[in-house]
């Protein structure tokens, strides 16, 4: 079947809703198998493609890096969106460094490697190597953010940082390597404005974007609730196309964009969270069988072994020695270092990049593209089913707390800082059996539900705590910290 040739518009949204429900139950069964589910998408596409048994025949690079770009735009966005600021001052200075420097050091790395083990050029090995220098943030979201991972919050905010943040080297690097292995004539006062545009003013124009869409979120008012996260999509798309047209990073500038809301407090904000939770959900699945289909896989034998020794060596030389030695002075400990090294996740941004040599017919750019299907492949393989591993074996891993939905909804707002927080009675801890008004609770802590055994009970002041209880409590930032110190070390988990 040829997409676009005398197909019913029926059979087309029959294949393509086929497609996505098949893809949200691959969820489930690649979690319990410990396969990420990224793979799955990008495996559902390759079997509906020409050479499965779907029979569907796409080959067109340019549509493909359309979809992945759209994509793109909103999965970055939703991932700044839904990261705390105070969770990334810290850890801001090294993740710049492993977004710009590591990015640069791993494409020259991977370039040296590629040009040694192929017959590829060595300006066409660097192009390779620009391809699949940056971490994805797809990927890394969805791993660090699934249900059976979770890292202490400094290495997990450094690793969605790097991830959210390395797109635009990588593209600046792709691009320019593009132009070299083309032919055209460019100096290296070229390479650096464009560099220098790409970065600062991807970082203005998300500023500037970021902070008119929380004016408009603030000041308008809808009738219907509806339309905040039409408003939200339309300011986030028109964020990315004006700064890329205007020759800056437009995925830098809606990744600080998502940053600068994250940080902010405004009404429906919990819900637009929730929206484009869904949505980035829905851009990855899409972009992921769009690729699946673009992807030969008759082709691929021919570069197999080739590709897997690259995508090896990514995963062992490029990206270790790239932390190791950005960090060699760095507070981080041996343990933390090894853990980021690992966790350098490749996905669909490397087969995004890896269409602009085809369009722009780059000699050797569909060996390369090949290749880069292999090195995500493997990477997606390897690296992330042993993260959950790895990380308890680090000893960085915190325990994994099912995350509890109660039957009621808070927003912060400009006016109001306390938060809703929910807090589990640990084992072992001083409240078990005490009545609620004997534990000396703050007068700014407000309980307002107790989760027992998954049933809500509207607490009294005669109200005993028991193990495993999950206290919801309107508090705020002050407040956390004793009503945490007085349930002995409390979990906050939710907040």
């Amino acid at each position: 079947m040829v997409l676009g040739h005398n197909i019913s518009i029926e059979l087309i949204i029959i294949v393509a809703s086929g497609l996505l429900l098949l893809s949200l139950l691959a969820t489930n069964v690649s979690g319990r198998f410990g396969i990420p589910a990224l793979l799955a998408f990008l495996a559902l596409g390759m079997l509906a493609g020409s050479d499965g048994p779907g029979g569907i025949y796409f080959d067109n690079p340019w549509l493909a890096q359309v979809i992945g770009v759209i994509a793109l735009i909103f999965i970055i966005f939703g991932g700044g969106f839904d990261t705390r600021w105070n969770d990334i001052k810290p850890i801001l200075r090294p993740g710049l460094i492993l977004s710009t420097l590591g990015v640069l050091l791993t494409a020259l790395i991977v370039g040296i490697v590629a040009h040694r083990l192929t017959d590829l050029t060595f300006k066409q090995a660097l192009l390779l190597g620009a391809i699949v220098s940056s971490t994805d943030a797809a990927a890394v979201f969805a791993v660090l953010r699934s249900r059976n991972v979770s890292l202490r919050p400094s290495t997990k905010s450094l690793l969605e940082f790097e991830s959210g943040s390395n797109d635009p080297m990588a593209i600046f690097l792709t691009i320019v390597m593009t132009a070299v292995v083309a032919g055209k004539e460019t100096t290296v006062f070229d390479f650096a404005m464009v560099f220098l545009r790409q970065m600062v003013f991807g970082l203005i124009f998300g500023f500037l974007a970021g902070k008119a869409l929380l004016y408009l979120i603030r000041k308008i008012k809808f009738d219907y609730d509806g339309l905040y996260p039409v408003l939200t999509m339309a300011a986030v798309a028109l964020t990315y196309a004006l700064t890329s047209y205007l020759g800056s990073s437009g995925f830098l500038a809606v990744y600080v964009m998502g940053l600068y809301l994250g940080k902010a407090d405004f009404i429906h904000k919990r819900n637009l969270i929730s929206f484009h939770e869904g949505l980035a959900w829905l851009m990855q699945i899409t972009m992921f069988l769009t690729l699946g289909l673009l992807v030969f896989p008759s082709q691929l034998p021919s570069i197999m072994f080739a590709a897997i020794a690259i995508a090896l060596a990514l995963i062992f030389i490029a990206r270790p020695l790239s932390v190791f030695a950005l960090f060699a002075r760095s507070r981080f400990s041996l343990s933390e270092k090894t853990l980021v090294s690992w966790v350098g996740l490749r996905g669909a941004v490397p087969i995004v990049l890896a269409t602009f040599p085809l369009i722009a017919h780059v000699p050797r750019a569909n060996i390369i593209f090949d290749i880069v299907f292999f090195v995500v492949l493997t990477s997606t393989l390897i690296q992330g089913p042993t993260i959950p591993y790895l990380a308890r074996l680090l000893k960085l891993d915190l325990p994994i707390q099912p995350k509890t939905q109660p039957p009621i909804q808070f927003e912060r707002t400009e006016t109001m800082k306390a938060d809703l927080l929910d807090i589990l009675v640990p084992k072992g801890s001083n409240v078990i059996g005490k009545q609620l008004k004997d534990l000396s609770l703050p007068e700014d802590v407000l309980i307002v539900l107790i989760n027992r055994d998954n049933i809500y009970l509207v607490p009294k002041g005669s109200t005993t705590l028991e193990e495993a209880d999950i206290i919801f409590a309107l508090v705020d930032s002050d407040a956390a910290k004793i009503l945490n110190a007085i349930v002995d070390e409390g979990v906050p988990r939710n907040k």
